[in-house]
Order: C-alpha cells, then structure tokens, then sequence
C-alpha cells in the first residue's frame, strides 16, 4: 500500500521557520522524484520543489533563497525547510511522487496546513 505521510506543519509568525517531513513507503523510493506543492484558499495548486534520486532539487522562484529541499533515501523521507516564512506562503501543502520519466504524479500525501501570520 502506498503512503506518503506529512508532518511538522503548524502556525508561525512572519519570518520564522519550520520544517516538514514526508515519509514514504510502498513504492520504490529511488526510481521517483519526490515534490512538495502547496495551495493556498482560492488559488491553484503549484509546485514549489522537487528533487530526483542523486539529482540537484529545483525550487519555484516564490521560495527560492527561503526554502530548502532534500531527500533521505535510506529512509525514504523527504523533508522542506521553510525559513524566513511570509504570510503569502499560508496554504496546506502536499508531498507528492511521480516515476522518474513520468508526466504526472501518481502519488499524494493528505497535506499539512502551515499557517503565517504578520
């Protein structure tokens, strides 16, 4: 059964951090790139980064400099440091994995909700 289970979300002020975790299992970890999105009330999903086996991460330019992704593939968990927060990043965010090659990502976590607040 596959599962990808966020934690470490919660509510923040303006400028501080926290970091968050996805731990994945039932799939084979290192043939997939693993990715956070987020979405915010009102607005589209996007994605904000995403790391491939052994591959250098790529960031989406709102997060760029603030956010950091990696992923631990011994134990199949990805993480994302999110530093100097915004209000502007308050949405619920999602882990997500999708086969290296693939279009689409096959697999979701629930999300988590990060909150910041001014």
């Amino acid at each position: 059964q596959v599962q990808l289970v966020e934690s470490g979300g919660g509510s923040v002020q303006s400028g501080g951090s926290l970091r968050l975790s996805c731990a994945a299992s039932g799939f084979p970890y290192a043939d997939y790139i693993v990715a956070w999105f987020r979405q915010a009330p009102e607005k589209e999903r996007e994605i904000i980064a995403s790391v491939g086996f052994g591959a250098k991460p790529t960031y989406a330019d709102s997060v760029k400099g603030r956010f950091t992704v990696a992923r631990e593939n011994i134990k199949k968990t990805l993480y994302l440091w999110l530093n100097n927060l915004k209000p502007e990043d308050t949405a619920m965010y999602y882990c997500a994995a999708r086969r290296d090659g693939a279009g689409e990502y096959q697999y979701w976590g629930q999300g988590i909700q990060v909150t910041v607040s001014s």
